[in-house]
């Protein structure tokens, strides 16, 4: 990620150049996985999926589907009304929504979660335009949310990326995780790719249930955002930290404090691994200090 080309404020902050280079590496990215699958012969196939070529899958009929599709054997059999996907259906909407609220807002090591949020969100951007789908997304801070419809093109990809350094969100005060995801059930049409990237504080009971309706309908993706320290505090010494408000101080020596820290850190991710097998979705943890790039390959 030529981590070499930074400079200390691109660790807390976002610049626009920074998102845009980013387009090398998933042209670097593509070539390779392009020269591998020349390799295999007779293996390699289209990721598009659509009325084309060759059966892909069977799935629940969604809302739009063409009912020319309906595999009458599958439902016949399950009761259930199922559609055949094929390959090679282009412009498939993705919708990448992400988290700018103030706990995103920092790091002990590698960049400030809110910039290894952008960088991915950038990565997968870029990713969805070079395989010709649909880009659009969501950026929410404290204060609101700004939705970008999804487009086609190096337009469409630019405009997201210029809302990720500039966000204009509206001035809604303390906006919670569960308003966030009823927008995003508004803004997302069946059949989309969504990702969520955020360090998913504030994962209530009822944003839960906005997420599983998101899952029936679409194929989601959460990318779990956290900072080494949140995972495990150091084994020796006094800690002081602060949001310029409230000041805490922590003492390692205190181990049953300690443990508990990690215990909790250790719930969430459970928790987060549970939810997303129930409902069929993609998990992915990244820390601050991870390549994004090794993240999404």
């Amino acid at each position: 990620m030529n981590s070499a080309m930074q400079t200390p404020n691109d660790l807390v902050s976002i610049r626009l150049k920074m998102l845009i280079d980013l387009a090398k590496s998933i042209s670097m990215l593509k070539r390779r996985r392009h020269q591998i699958q020349s390799g295999q012969s007779g293996e390699y196939v289209s990721r598009f999926k659509g009325r084309g070529m060759e059966f892909d899958e069977t799935r629940i009929y969604q809302p739009g589907d063409d009912i020319r599709s309906i595999d009458w054997r599958v439902t016949a059999r399950s009761e259930k009304t199922h559609t055949k996907i094929y390959r090679e259906e282009r412009e498939r909407p993705v919708f990448i929504s992400v988290d700018y609220r103030p706990a995103m807002l920092f790091a002990t090591r590698g960049v400030f979660k809110s910039v290894q949020a952008a960088k991915i969100a950038a990565l997968l951007a870029w990713s969805a335009q070079e395989n010709g789908d649909r880009i659009g997304g969501q950026i929410f801070t404290e204060h609101g949310c700004q939705e970008i419809k999804p487009k086609g093109g190096k337009h469409a990809v630019l405009q997201f990326l210029n809302a990720l350094v500039q966000p204009d969100s509206s001035s809604e005060p303390n906006i919670s995780l569960e308003d966030v995801l009823t927008r995003l059930i508004k803004h997302t049409r069946p059949g989309s790719l969504i990702y969520v990237i955020s360090d998913f504080r504030g994962l209530t009971d009822s944003a839960e249930l906005h997420l599983s309706k998101l899952g029936r309908h679409c194929e989601v993706v959460l990318i779990h955002i956290y900072d080494p320290l949140e995972s495990q505090l150091p084994s020796q010494g006094q800690f002081r930290f602060t949001d310029t408000l409230r000041d805490i101080i922590v003492d390692s020596s205190d181990k049953k404090r300690l443990e508990r820290y990690q215990q909790r850190f250790q719930q969430q991710q459970l928790h987060l691994q549970t939810l997303t097998k129930k409902w069929r979705m993609t998990l992915l943890q990244c820390s601050t200090n991870d390549d994004p790039l090794e993240i999404i390959r």
